[in-house]
């Protein structure tokens, strides 16, 4: 078993930034790989976000590259999103998760879930 914790979220404005974490307890952290998915009011939970166990690969959806970037931290059992130029699409709760296997971008790979963060944009 593992529990998952996301923090971070809040309000912010358009071109801001936030750093999301998300602690795990549990299991071995570091036999897990960590993903980000996010849920819009009235839309499906989609990927955001993939980082591989040892930290070593990282893989973002189109919607995020070259503004989110994940690191972890596996002596704290940590994963950060940093969110930079933030955009009022990207409002919605955003889950971390954990997945034994390699890290995957279908939700319904992953083992275990955090109960979610909210992130708001305003343009």
């Amino acid at each position: 078993q593992v529990q998952l914790v996301e923090s971070g979220g809040g309000l912010v404005q358009a071109g801001d930034s936030l750093r999301l974490s998300c602690v795990a307890s549990g299991r071995t952290f570091s036999d897990y790989a960590i993903g980000w998915f996010r849920q819009a009011p009235g839309k499906e939970r989609e990927f955001a976000a993939v980082i591989s166990r040892s930290g070593s690969g990282t893989y973002y959806s189109d919607s995020v590259k070259g503004r989110f970037t994940l690191s972890r931290d596996n002596a704290k059992n940590t994963v950060y999103l940093q969110m930079n130029s933030l955009k009022p699409e990207d409002t919605a709760v955003y889950y971390c998760a954990a997945d034994r296997g390699s890290g995957r971008v279908y939700d319904y790979a992953y083992d275990y879930w955090g109960q979610g963060t909210q992130v708001t944009v305003s343009s």
